[in-house]
């Protein structure tokens, strides 16, 4: 199971997205008499980038020969590079023989879906949902910054 989320919820042990995306891969692990070898986490990192803690640990795996599949509760949850999704779902799953399954979305490279045939353009629309929030919130802070707002909680200095 691979588990990740960009934002942390708060000051809270475990973000609520992580306990909701556990329950799901568990769920479907249950269902589909799977066994499960491994629970890796990325709390509060990006998917823009693959160089996350629980990522890395997972490919380690993957290297050790120690799993054979990889599920996530959606393509996004693996990450928001289209370019490099695309990499590791046509190429590095296929070559390191590991099944890859995104529940909410409907894709299982073991089986031949229409679903599969448009992961492609899934990715690309959650590449593209990345860049448009960054813009968004970008300029959110152009516009506090030039109401002379402050753009953090605590001032790094004081008057």
């Amino acid at each position: 199971m691979y588990i990740r989320l960009s934002r942390e919820d708060g000051d809270k042990q475990e973000s609520e997205s992580i306990g909701n995306q556990r329950k799901i891969l568990q769920r479907y692990i249950k269902e589909n008499n799977l066994e499960l070898i491994k629970e890796y986490i990325d709390d509060g990192v990006s998917g823009t980038t693959f160089n996350r803690p629980g990522f890395n640990e997972l490919l380690q795996d993957i290297e050790n020969k120690s799993i054979n599949m990889v599920i996530t509760k959606d393509l996004s949850r693996l990450g928001r590079d289209y370019i490099k999704t695309g990499e590791y779902i046509e190429n590095y799953f296929p070559e390191k023989n590991i099944r890859y399954v995104a529940i909410t979305d409907g894709i299982d490279t073991y089986i031949d879906s229409t679903n599969n045939d448009i992961t492609p353009f899934k990715a690309i629309m959650n590449d593209m949902y990345a860049k448009d929030i960054s813009k968004k919130i970008r300029s959110v802070y152009k516009e506090k910054q030039k109401q002379g707002e402050n753009l953090c909680s605590i001032p790094a200095y004081r008057l």
